[in-house]
């Protein structure tokens, strides 16, 4: 019998919206991999513009098929979660009625569809959870806690009925037995894939020219980018602490990232991001850059000195690994998935997440600029032996390679 090992599996992959964002990049990044290794594979997904769209999406060698696209985001901007749900459960029906079965089925974000998936017995579905939902949503009404109930349940339920559970971090993973006790209890272990960043993409490094700082994230207040506003206001204090008044005049903030004008929320905090500079008295010295292409983020990050990353308790983060990539440093929190990548001292610093922290840390940078280069060159070897595509791929493609060598064995 042929084994798997000497055969091309067919693979898709189900994510909710295929626009720009951490979660989307780990899909893409799957995608192009799973295709690097010989597979043939095709995503499905409820949207995906293709002006607002990763470039491989377009030319990656798989192929993405949109199905849903004319359901409902939210209800008057609520009932989010059920949307999401009726939005990939619409996807999941049309890829197990429409299309023959696949060997291995990769589903991330909504667990919902799981139980839908295994109705094709032939196929095991592989769940990767970025962090549980759970704990994402509010809960701080009555009211909201009843609609979330029944909804947090299934997630447990379903989330575990995967034949296997990826996690994004060690940090996500205990976060993940301390949320799904039920599981935990049951013995499902979920494994670490850390997501990655393609460092071919980041064809050269070079020392800043200018003391300008780089945040990139998308424009949802959960990113804490006021934390990189207050901190460069918070420079000002340090005057004379071995900071010439000419360096703090000369720094600089770029605040770039997605932004997605359907999205209350991008529009709301961008507006008050820009508020927030005004009242500092720094408006003069921040430059907004919304949703850029990824060649024009590349340029932001090898034009910057230091890239800021301000989430706290972020599950992962994918900046930091593409900061470090492009031979830049990066100031993040002390919490979360920061803690697993940025080696603090060597690539960067890990802060307290206030502005006097990030500023002390910043006043370092701007103080010796060739420390930044320094760290920027070991941050760039570090993802390079650590956080690559490359390794990525291999470890992806491997489990996925080893599930289905079982699910061959069994049929023998």
């Amino acid at each position: 019998m042929e084994t798997k090992e000497n055969s091309k599996l067919n693979i898709a992959i189900i994510h909710p919206d295929l626009g720009i964002g951490g979660a989307e990049r780990l899909i893409v990044d799957a995608a192009v991999e799973l295709t690097a290794h010989g597979h043939n594979v095709h995503v499905f997904t409820s949207h995906h513009d293709r002006t607002r769209c990763f470039e491989e999406t377009l030319s990656g060698g798989f192929n993405v098929t949109v199905y849903g696209s004319f359901l409902p985001r939210h209800i008057f901007y609520r009932l989010h979660a059920v949307c999401a749900y009726l939005r990939c459960l619409y996807v999941a029906f049309c890829l197990l009625f429409m299309w023959p079965t696949f060997d291995v089925v990769l589903a991330d974000q909504v667990s919902i569809v799981i139980p839908l998936l295994k109705l094709k017995k032939s196929s095991k579905v592989v769940f990767y959870c970025h962090f549980p939902d759970l704990l994402l949503a509010q809960h701080t009404t009555l009211l909201r806690r009843i609609y979330r109930k029944p909804i947090d349940f299934m997630e447990e339920i379903t989330t575990g009925m995967a034949d296997l559970i990826f996690v994004n971090s060690k940090f996500t993973a205990s976060a993940f037995a301390n949320t799904f006790k039920r599981l935990h209890a049951r013995g499902v272990r979920p494994s670490v894939l850390y997501p990655a960043v393609n460092i071919d993409q980041f064809n050269r490094t070079q020392p800043a020219l200018k003391l300008n700082f780089l945040s990139i994230n998308r424009f949802e207040r959960k990113k804490g980018i006021e934390l990189a506003i207050s901190g460069l206001s918070m420079l000002r204090t340090l005057e004379g602490d071995n900071l010439q008044s000419d360096k703090i005049n000369s720094v600089s903030l770029t605040i770039a990232g997605g932004y997605d004008k359907r999205l209350r929320e991008n529009v709301e905090y961008l507006d008050e991001l820009k508020q927030l500079a005004e009242r500092e008295g720094v408006s003069d010295k921040i430059n907004f850059v919304t949703s850029c292409s990824t060649s024009e983020r590349n340029e932001l990050l090898y034009e910057c000195l230091c890239v800021l990353y301000t989430p706290k308790d972020e599950h992962f983060g994918i900046v930091p690994l593409e900061a470090m990539a492009a031979g830049k440093p990066v100031i993040a929190c002390n919490s979360g998935g920061p803690v697993e990548t940025v080696k603090n001292g060597e690539t960067g610093f890990l802060c307290e997440p206030n502005p006097k922290a990030f500023a002390l840390a910043m006043a370092r940078f701007i103080d010796d600029p060739k420390m930044a280069e320094r760290m920027g060159g070991e941050a760039r070897e570090h993802v390079t032996n650590s956080f690559s595509t490359r390794i990525f791929g291999q470890h992806l493609n491997q489990s996925l390679m080893d599930i289905t060598r079982v699910m061959g064995n069994k049929r023998e």
